[in-house]
């Protein structure tokens, strides 16, 4: 593992997609930039770093950040020691959004959090006189053209969460996004 310094604090790495962070000084006086605090910053942008900021989750150590753009396989062994789970690609574009949150309860330590953003329709809702026509047009679309976001509102993502094993701490609305801090409920083996 290396350390690198970001902004005055040692950074130590072993991986793109995986960095910790302490609060102890660099005391070398270089900056480098982490490639996957750059990535993240890249990706998520400055709104998401600065939820996770006020979270405080940025000074958590084990902090694992899964990439909109790159597709890895992780097997259990990989997450063992994460502590916060960041997923950069919004919930609306997950594909199997179900199995996908059933798979993170069974294999996050527990105890762990995780961290993610969706587009809220809560916000945005127009108030249409034939809704179930409506709701049922766009989930004819969302069969035809699988690029096409799901619907999603604070309450929706809360229940979706709490029946997969988690506990939500935290949703805030940043720039038109939701973010979302919840912890992982299931009990240790």
């Amino acid at each position: 593992m290396k350390n690198i310094s970001i902004s005055g604090r040692s950074v130590n790495q072993d991986g793109l997609t995986r960095f910790n962070v302490d609060n102890e000084p660099a005391g070398q006086g270089k900056s480098k930039i982490n490639p996957a605090l750059e990535n993240f910053l890249q990706e998520g942008g400055d709104d998401f770093f600065k939820y996770l900021n006020w979270t405080g989750l940025i000074k958590e150590t084990n902090i694992m950040v899964l990439s909109s753009l790159h597709h890895y396989y992780y097997d259990h062994n990989d997450l063992v020691g994460i502590k916060t789970l960041v997923n950069l690609k919004n919930l609306n574009n997950v594909k199997h959004l179900e199995s996908f949150l059933h798979t993170l309860y069974r294999i996050l330590p527990a105890g762990a959090y995780f961290v993610g953003c969706f587009k809220s329709n809560d916000n945005n809702r127009k108030v249409v006189s034939n809704y179930q026509s409506v709701k049922f047009f766009n989930g004819l679309i969302n069969i035809f053209d699988p690029v096409t976001e799901r619907s999603l509102s604070k309450k929706g993502v809360t229940l979706l969460l709490e029946e997969h094993g988690f506990k939500v701490i935290d949703i805030t609305d940043i720039s038109g996004i939701s973010y979302f801090w919840s912890q992982n409920l299931r009990r240790g083996c």
